[in-house]
């Protein structure tokens, strides 16, 4: 831990320098100031879900959700039992359009633990003010996490909206799957994300690499 209070870094992830170099003054200033989310436990909740030998495929968010007590530390995850809206709406629409199979709860958690790494670009957010902790430091981590995650061997990278795709416009491709398409959210979901078929593509992918397809139900 940087210090008292601070949330424990999960142990595959621990020998990136963010993490030696950044993180503890980045929580001496989130610790100044509580009024962020998600709860400090969960800051680090996709990496501790996925560990680094564990990523199969990676979907990256932008910012956690603002909206009072619904960031997870997943990226586009939703509390478990509520119903979800938006972006995550259409990103079930799309499975059950995709797959044929049904997704009805908004706890991706089930994702994480079969080796989609849900990680945001950002990993903390203002309460009621989004982007609001944009250029803190996080963007370090999230940078060191995705080569790290792309020299450890071939990945699936689902990647929704310009932001994700600048961010891995510099990664290797050889070896690994790259899927680009608009970002789920209402504004731009109907201009190429919905039809874009990234579930059964992955699947498709990790099958030919003779390992099991991820249960996007779950």
């Amino acid at each position: 831990m940087a210090e008292t209070g601070a949330p424990e870094i999960p142990a595959s992830w621990a020998d990136l320098p963010f993490f030696h170099d950044d993180w503890p003054a980045l929580w001496s200033r989130l610790a100044a100031n509580r009024d962020w989310q998600p709860a400090p436990e969960n800051i680090f909740r996709a990496l501790r879900l996925t560990p680094r030998e564990q990523v199969r495929v990676v979907i990256l968010g932008q910012d956690p959700y603002h909206t009072p007590g619904r960031a997870q530390g997943l990226a586009f995850s939703f509390p478990p039992g509520e119903p979800p809206r938006d972006s995550l709406r259409n990103i079930l629409t799309e499975i059950a359009s995709d797959t044929g199979t049904q997704k009805r709860d908004g706890d991706l958690s089930g994702w994480a633990k079969q080796g989609v790494l849900l990680l945001n670009t950002i990993l903390t957010v203002p309460v009621g003010r989004a982007f609001g902790h944009k250029g803190q430091g996080w963007e370090k981590l999230t940078r060191q996490v995705l080569n790290a995650t792309a020299a450890d061997g071939p990945r699936a990278f689902l990647l929704w909206g310009g932001p994700a795709q600048k961010l891995c416009a510099n990664l290797p491709r050889d070896g690994h799957l790259f899927l680009e398409s608009p970002h789920p959210s209402p504004l731009s979901a109907h201009r190429g994300f919905f039809g874009s078929k990234p579930f059964s593509r992955s699947n498709a992918w990790l099958r030919a690499r003779g390992e099991p397809p991820i249960d996007w139900s779950r």
